[in-house]
């Protein structure tokens, strides 16, 4: 069965175009592909029990605007540009592409800080009757949901979590609790221009809540050393004149993909990248694997869906 593909009315996806319809489209064939290879695992009578998480399920653009309000990052990660209609073409599009996946899963999350959106993601339960009661709506701090739902007991559970913020939202916190349940399949947009490079100065010279920001989503503080060095030349003087250079957005890909590979039991090499209509690298979708036993598998339908997004 081909995968449903994301609605591509402009209406509903004009905050990200193409892009936007990318990532939903690799989603849509990983769910699948997924609980396909998932059903009467790891036996007909015993099988797991199979969720889909979605932790910024209505939209992270309210989100950014009230926790940047009055800081550097309300100039540095709200683009009205891009905004659109991004509420709408995340609710018609990864809730209900879950939802429309077969195999079904047996249970679905949806996450959202927004109570009027959760009120909106409730009515999928009358859009979605059959499913309804494996609906699960939960309004909060997306961070503190997916910190919750790691500590239960995973041994007969399995899930696919997608984090789309629209900003910096998510934590490395979050993130290392994600994979020491080895039982959770992640799909991330790491807001590779859209955000981390936004913030890299290239005097080299952060704000403090720019700094804090960073230490948050990567987990360490040493990702300065890693993104900035001291370049030093002569001068026809005799002299040494120094500068300081930038990396570049390869160079901070690879480095949270590494950040990523020491903590998970497979990730995808080479992210997917997604770009603005100028063809600017805004986001990289990476993929990592919870299970050890799962990885091969998970990792070759990852790849391929990936090949169009690079």
């Amino acid at each position: 069965m081909t995968p449903k593909q994301p609605n591509s009315d402009t209406k509903h996806h004009q905050f990200g175009g193409q892009w936007t319809i990318r990532k939903l489209t690799v989603l849509a064939g990983y769910l699948q592909s997924y609980t396909t290879a998932l059903k009467d695992k790891p036996t007909a009578e015993s099988p797991f029990r199979k969720a889909f998480i979605d932790a910024f399920a209505g939209s992270g653009y309210r989100d950014v605007r009230h926790d940047a309000d009055n800081s550097h990052e309300s100039q540095s990660l709200l683009f009205p540009d891009l905004a659109g209609d991004e509420p709408q073409a995340l609710l018609d599009g990864s809730a209900k592409l879950a939802l429309q996946t077969e195999p079904p899963f047996d249970r679905y999350i949806f996450i959202d800080r927004s109570p009027a959106r959760c009120a909106r993601l409730e009515e999928l339960k009358s859009e979605f009757p059959d499913r309804a009661d494996r609906i699960d709506i939960q309004q909060g701090d997306a961070n503190e949901k997916i910190q919750d739902l790691c500590e239960t007991d995973w041994r007969s559970h399995r899930a696919v979590l997608f984090l789309d913020p629209y900003g910096m939202q998510v934590e490395w916190k979050s993130i290392e609790a994600v994979a020491r349940t080895q039982a959770i399949d992640l799909w991330l947009l790491f807001p590779l221009g859209i955000g981390v490079n936004r913030l890299l100065t290239r005097s080299g010279d952060i704000p403090d809540s720019w700094r804090q920001r960073l230490n948050l989503l990567l987990g360490t503080q040493d990702w300065y050393d890693e993104f900035y060095r001291i370049e030093t030349t002569p001068t026809l003087f005799g002299t040494e004149q120094e500068r300081v250079v930038k990396a570049s957005m390869e160079t901070i890909g690879r480095y949270f993909n590494h950040r990523l590979k020491q903590i998970f039991a497979g990730v995808i090499e080479e992210p997917g990248v997604l770009r603005s209509s100028l063809n600017n690298p805004l986001y990289l979708l990476c993929f990592a694997v919870g299970n050890v036993r799962g990885k091969p598998v998970a990792l070759r339908i990852a790849e391929h869906l990936l090949k169009e997004v690079r």
